[in-house]
């Protein structure tokens, strides 16, 4: 094989790699973005023609972030999306997505936790070398509620406790240990 053919296979591997790449980062990064109440970078997920379906609520991307943050804060101190399984088909500038989801729930009882296990069924679209949601579908398959007050045990005191903000640890740069910030 020459090495010109050789070279173009592996810039199209590349090219794909970092494509795949770029999709789930933006997947991930906008479960990352609600677990934060970060509205600014839930919405730098999204086209601004985007629509998220979520259960019986269709909403358009621009008025998503603030919806979804409120209807969280509505119900729960606390969330955690996991996503896991994460398949994909690339055609062009098109990516359908296929991401499973475990959401942790802590209601606002402080007593109990709600595991929800669903999907979402993304497609979306490279503009100007960025790729973004245009359309999100939301399935439910199961749930399991616990007790969430073992995060006020002995076994968890002194640990980081999560915040809505941009006050949460994730945020600090550089990382560092040291005492201090809101623990449990």
């Amino acid at each position: 094989m020459n090495l010109e053919i050789e070279f173009t296979k592996l810039k199209a591997t590349v090219e794909y790699l970092k494509d795949r790449q770029d999709i789930l980062d933006c997947i991930q990064r906008e479960s990352r973005a609600r677990d934060r109440q970060d509205a600014q970078m839930i919405a730098g997920c999204w086209w601004e023609d985007g629509v998220d379906e979520h259960g019986p609520n269709v909403t358009k991307a621009p008025e998503y972030a603030q919806r979804a943050n409120r209807e969280h804060a509505e119900f729960f101190n606390m969330t955690s999306h996991n996503i896991t399984n994460h398949l994909c088909e690339i055609r062009g500038d098109t990516a359908y997505c296929e991401s499973y989801v475990m959401g942790g729930l802590f209601w606002l009882d402080g007593k109990t936790t709600t595991i929800a296990f669903g999907r979402y069924l993304d497609q979306l679209e490279k503009r100007n070398e960025q790729w973004r949601i245009v359309t999100r579908r939301c399935t439910i398959e199961m749930t399991a509620n616990t007790d969430g007050t073992w995060v006020y045990s002995k076994a968890i005191k002194g640990f980081l406790k999560p915040l809505w903000s941009k006050e949460d640890p994730s945020y600090e740069r550089p990382i560092v240990s040291r005492p201090g910030g809101v623990r449990w």
